[in-house]
């Protein structure tokens, strides 16, 4: 009976149905690629299930449903110890709140948009200002805070997981009915893969990214100082006091934003360096050197403790290195972990901030009809 079961599971990953409530075990208990296990319920009542898929190296990464979020990274360093590389929380209830954003898709908008208000086809469609006279990540209405469907299957890449949200005309401030899709696949050789799609019947912005925090000595290891960054970006866009783009675009030549030789991050960090200052350490968008559009890589961060790497590729023209300046313990973290400033740095790829106010930049604008489609990819090993 229970080879009986689990190929009808195991039917059921391929044929795209949602997985139900459980884990996926094969004969004599060997675990298959794919598990899923409730995490909590909602005050709704609804329960939320995790996620958790995993290659043949034993790597792993886990989702939960609140949010289409990256929960856990498990991966191993030089000596094959495993560790969890990103912060996150045990309880659905931190997930509820998640200031900080841990792991989590950012839309319709990520970044900042100038005075919280977007100009689409001469008309002003006015946002939140949530970040003082700014919008960010198109909050307070935050996508990590609704349940999305999921399903989950295997593919010739790997063990695939797709989230599905309809946000409205109106949603968050933004115009068009849009349906979105985020999947996030395993690969082999130790990739997790994030792809994005999104059609709206208005034009509207389409700018997505993932607010994942990572630490490759271990979510719980603190400051990432002595962690080693490369970005493969000449130059950089500067920032005004609150966090919005001049509009010029700035070579990183002979200043502490060049990262164009891996270094460690806090070899420059605490430099009398006006965009350091003003932004109380990195947290600012690069000028990806690849061509826009074309899957290119985008940076490599590396902890020479334990020999963990991390590349990222994106098709997207920026990336946003943040050194978490602002990350506060508000609530304990994975295991009661204590997570402060500095103990851990984002690679979010993007559009550059503000870009539906700079003609100069990029535009994150998606006609009515058109697919939203992006890739980012981050790889990890050791050496």
């Amino acid at each position: 009976n229970s080879k009986i079961n689990l190929n009808i599971t195991l039917r059921s990953i391929k044929s795209g149905i949602p997985l139900r409530g459980m884990d996926i075990m094969g004969a004599g208990g060997f675990l298959m690629a794919i598990q899923k296990k409730e995490f909590g319920v909602m005050p709704s009542g609804e329960k939320v299930y995790e996620y958790t898929l995993t290659n043949k190296s034993g790597v792993s990464a886990s989702f939960i449903e609140l949010g289409a979020t990256w929960t856990k990274m498990l991966v191993p360093d030089r000596d094959g110890n495993m560790a969890d590389v990103i912060l996150g929380y045990d309880d659905l209830a931190s997930y509820q709140a998640n200031t900080p954003h841990f792991g989590a898709p950012i839309g319709r908008n990520a970044n900042r948009i100038g005075n919280a208000v977007i100009t689409i086809d001469g008309k002003d469609y006015k946002l939140e200002a949530n970040n003082g006279p700014n919008n960010l990540h198109s909050g307070p209405d935050l996508y990590h805070s609704r349940l999305w469907e999921s399903w989950a299957y295997e593919t010739a890449e790997g063990s695939r997981l797709d989230f599905f949200l309809n946000s409205p005309d109106g949603d968050q401030g933004y115009p068009g009915n849009a349906k979105i899709r985020i999947s996030y696949t395993l690969t082999e050789d130790s990739c997790l893969k994030i792809d994005y799609n999104m059609v709206a019947d208005a034009d509207t912005v389409a700018n997505f990214t993932n607010h994942c925090y990572f630490n490759l000595a271990g979510h719980n290891s603190g400051p990432v100082m002595d962690q080693q960054v490369w970005l493969a970006a000449d130059t950089y866009t500067p920032a005004d006091a609150v966090s919005i783009p001049t509009g010029e675009i700035l070579p990183v030549a002979g200043t502490p934003m060049d990262f164009t030789k891996m270094k460690p991050i806090g070899q420059d960090i605490e430099v009398d360096f006006e965009a350091l200052i003003l932004g109380h350490g990195y947290d600012h968008n690069w000028v990806l050197n690849h061509e826009a559009g074309v899957l290119g890589i985008a940076g490599k961060a590396k902890d020479p403790a334990s020999g963990r790497v991390m590349e990222a590729y994106t098709d997207l023209p920026g990336m946003q290195f943040y050194t978490a300046n602002f990350l506060k313990d508000e609530r304990p973290g994975k295991g009661g972990a204590h997570y402060d400033r500095r103990h851990a740095f984002c690679f979010e790829t993007q559009y550059y901030p503000d870009a539906c106010h700079k003609p100069n930049f990029p535009s994150p604008i998606l006609k009515a009809g058109d697919t939203y489609k992006t890739t980012t990819i981050y790889k990890f090993y050791a050496e």
